[in-house]
């Protein structure tokens, strides 16, 4: 009511600052929005037909389709170059890996528990990797988690 209020009467929202716009548009608390996106993320999982299964196969050709798109900035064969040099071959291969075994798990073995382990080490795979085009990325997350656990 109050936007509406501000728009008729002339006033402008320049007048506010960036983070008075963010907070005037979302009255939700952090924790509840939270809370709510687990509550509909699970009650999705639960409920759709194919569950965890659908929402592996759909993540991982998700992660293959990204994969796939940056052959069209840099080429087929330069990606795969820089995908297999020294300093990320050890994050392609596992990244890879992940993505096979959650497939393997979802449509043949039919394990969802498997499939959603794979999936989270799949993330954590393809960030890990994702990283390494970073520079000193990799260094500053190891950095990070290791001040967090000390």
């Amino acid at each position: 009511m109050e936007k509406l209020r501000r728009v008729l009467s002339g006033q402008d929202d320049e007048e506010q600052g960036l983070t008075a716009q963010v907070l005037d548009a979302s009255t939700l608390s952090f924790n509840t929005r939270l809370k709510w996106f687990v509550i509909c993320f699970g009650t999705g999982l639960l409920w759709l037909p194919g569950g965890i299964k659908l929402f592996a196969v759909f993540y991982t050709f998700g992660n293959i389709a990204a994969l796939a798109s940056t052959c069209f900035l840099m080429g087929p064969v330069k990606q795969l170059k820089k995908m297999f040099e020294t300093t990320r071959l050890l994050a392609t291969i596992v990244m890879i890996l992940c993505l096979v075994l959650t497939l393997c798990a979802a449509l043949w073995w039919r394990k969802k528990g498997l499939a959603l382990l794979f999936c989270i080490l799949q993330f954590l795979s393809l960030t890990w990797y994702s990283l390494s085009y970073i520079p000193y990325a990799r260094d500053a997350v190891i950095k990070c988690c290791s001040s967090l656990l000390s």
